[in-house]
């Protein structure tokens, strides 16, 4: 199970992260989040990364265009998208990429169908936020047949990992506001106590 802490705004959280553990590390690109951060600002922090420690830049409805100039200026290597991105704008960007999809009680899974050649993640459903909001959804409702291989976010913490572990096994879970002690800001000691559960799940 591959760890990805998002919401990274600073060099000090980002070096953090990657020596308990993180695989991926993702930067908000879209502006009215409250966890967004500048290219250059991100390219300031992963000078300072791991070339083995996968950098991840998050946007929402922005054009392939302007996608493709923030990622190779900031020094990102995934995408990650939060809006209602079609596959014709996916084909454009220049990146691997991850598409994320908001649930609620009605979500129709069989729409996953037409991304299933995408790596897929999983997040609450907001109207206010794209995501980012500490909120988890139904995580029973995901099929049996997708949950090794989607990516969970939306309400992962230290208290939910085990249930996680033995019930879900997704091949990634994404993590922010259960770390932080204000929204771009990490706490160090539930960073600390979060790798520290991950790690002994891992050795289980």
């Amino acid at each position: 199970m591959k760890i990805k802490v998002c919401g990274i705004t600073n060099s000090e959280d980002a070096v953090l992260a990657e020596m308990l553990g993180a695989d991926a590390l993702g930067f908000i690109f879209y502006k009215k989040s409250k966890r967004y951060v500048s290219p250059d600002a991100v390219k300031a922090i992963t000078k300072k990364l791991s070339p083995f420690t996968t950098k991840v830049g998050v946007f929402a409805n922005e054009s392939p265009e302007m996608i493709n100039k923030i990622t190779k200026a900031a020094g990102i290597n995934v995408v990650q998208l939060h809006g209602n991105e079609e596959r014709d704008t996916i084909s454009k960007i220049s990146l691997p990429v991850i598409k994320a999809f908001r649930i609620d009680d009605n979500f129709n899974f069989k729409q996953l169908e037409n991304f299933n050649d995408y790596p897929i993640l999983l997040d609450a459903h907001s109207s206010k936020e794209y995501g980012g909001t500490g909120q988890k959804f139904n995580w029973e409702m995901i099929p049996d047949s997708i949950r090794s291989k989607i990516i969970l976010a939306g309400g992962v913490s230290v208290e939910n990992l085990d249930f996680i572990s033995k019930n879900i096994k997704p091949a990634g879970i994404d993590l922010s506001s259960s770390i932080e002690t204000e929204p771009g800001k990490k706490d160090k000691e539930k960073m600390k106590e979060f790798f520290n559960k991950v790690n002994q799940l891992r050795r289980q």
